[in-house]
């Protein structure tokens, strides 16, 4: 791997803030145009068809993870100060659990994400 190879993870980072700034500046398209746009993105920095795809799929799931860490350290903290030490483990719980679902719901944006990344990858692989 020498210069020529391309930075998978960089291209999801990237491919995730362009999918975020889409979505925010452009609600109504944001969500499909948005993740196949940033997954292109992240294709194109990752180089290569696999990598592309890989690095269009993490740019799409990005949000489903970070919103999972979240919830688990959100609901911890909440139980933790309404509960004490059992409340903040049923939080941590309830929250997992919202995490969980957050990453499968995310995990739609991901595929369209790598259909852009393929693409992307496709074209400067």
């Amino acid at each position: 791997m020498g210069a020529s190879s391309g930075n998978l993870l960089g291209g999801a980072f990237v491919g995730f803030i362009v999918t975020v700034l889409l979505g925010w500046f452009y609600p109504s398209i944001g969500h499909l145009l948005g993740h196949i746009i940033g997954g292109f993105v992240a294709g194109l920095i990752a180089r290569g068809i696999g990598r592309g795809a890989l690095a269009g799929f993490l740019a799409g799931i990005f949000g489903g993870i970070i919103l999972a860490i979240l919830a688990v350290i959100t609901g911890g903290v909440i139980g933790g100060i309404l509960g004490g030490l059992f409340g903040g483990l049923f939080g941590a719980i309830v929250g997992l659990i919202a995490g969980i679902v957050a990453i499968l719901v995310s995990i739609v944006g991901g595929i369209i994400s790598a259909i852009g990344g393929l693409i992307g990858g496709a074209l400067r692989g």
